[in-house]
């Protein structure tokens, strides 16, 4: 991974994944910076030491570094605020309130795009992406091989892109 614009690229498509799901588990911006900056940390140490066994895993290999990042969060955080019981401070219940409803009206469009799609592309995006399905599993269900499924997921995103970039254009998803 030493081309910029590959690190670029990666860097771009991880953050926003990871901001997204983020979002709903962490309150302050900071926090949320810390796990995305800790999480690719690690993985650039992984790639570098040559733990990356499985290329075509990489997605699951991300969420997976920013799961444990989040995990050791949490535990840091919780003896940092141990509290006694009688000085609690329970966290607000409404939360990052705009946070939540990008992240719905964002799932909205998504499901929206979707449905648009051809019935084989929708089914391989949801499979792949969505249910983090094997490729090989993907591979038997659709009859085909590793590299024509390459092909597949390739033309599947690129028509969902230019769905989900077409409705961002309509007036019927922009906010009023």
């Amino acid at each position: 991974m030493g081309d910029f614009r590959t690190q670029e690229h990666f860097g771009a498509y991880f953050s926003a994944l990871i901001q997204v799901k983020m979002r709903s588990r962490l309150q302050s911006k900071e926090a949320i910076e810390d796990v995305r900056q800790e999480t690719f940390a690690r993985f650039y140490v992984a790639l570098r030491e040559g733990k990356i066994l499985h290329p075509e895993r990489l997605g699951s290999f991300v969420n997976s570094v920013c799961n444990n990042v989040l995990l050791e969060h949490y535990r840091e955080h919780s003896r940092e605020s141990s509290l006694d019981d009688d000085q609690k401070d329970y966290p607000s219940q409404a939360g990052d309130l705009l946070g939540v409803l990008v992240t719905k009206e964002t799932e909205k469009k998504v499901r929206e795009v979707l449905e648009q799609l051809s019935e084989r592309d929708r089914r391989l995006l949801r499979e792949v992406f969505l249910e983090e399905r094997g490729k090989d599993a993907v591979c038997r269900d659709f009859g085909v091989d590793r590299e024509y499924l390459r092909v597949l997921l390739h033309r599947a995103k690129q028509s969902f892109k230019s769905l989900y970039l077409k409705s961002n254009d309509s007036p019927e998803f922009t906010a009023a």
